[in-house]
């Protein structure tokens, strides 16, 4: 038998067993008197409020940091407080990263701009006019001279 399963019946057990003791403790509880029922109210409350202190007096304190991994470089640590330059540092790389690419894109649409300004300044400095450029027969006549 596994002691996953075992722990698990015994939880299932428990639970049957308080299922139990609460219906025969509400059985007869309507013929009671009023003043018994609120004793036995106020009783059941601070037990709940007991309960309540000694679950948190058992629960560990998250304040403290966790370490998982040391190496020589330095200490993985996962919980507890991060200096604010700490989480600064942790955002610069993804900063970097946006700014390289806004600077890449810069740079290529200045490079297309001076590309298109070369060849405009080309054009009007041609001897040619730029209408001849878009006249279906200067094709023929740039092939027709390429030709031996």
């Amino acid at each position: 038998m596994n002691i996953k399963n075992s722990i698990t019946d015994v939880h299932a057990l428990e639970a049957r067993l308080a299922a139990q003791f609460a219906s025969r403790l509400s059985t007869g509880i309507e013929t009671l008197p009023h003043d018994v029922t609120e004793r036995l109210r106020f009783a059941r409350e601070q037990a709940l409020a007991r309960a309540r202190e000694a679950r948190l007096q058992s629960a560990p304190a998250p304040a403290s940091p966790t370490v998982v991994a040391v190496s020589p470089r330095g200490v993985a640590v996962f919980g507890g407080f991060v200096p604010w330059w700490q989480r600064a540092a942790s955002v610069l790389p993804l900063v970097v990263l946006v700014a390289g690419f806004l600077m890449i894109e810069e740079w290529s649409v200045r490079e297309q701009v001076l590309a298109a300004a070369d060849i405009d300044a080309r054009l009007l400095a041609d001897d040619l006019p730029p209408a001849a450029y878009s006249d279906p027969g200067f094709a023929e006549f740039l092939i027709a001279g390429q030709a031996p």
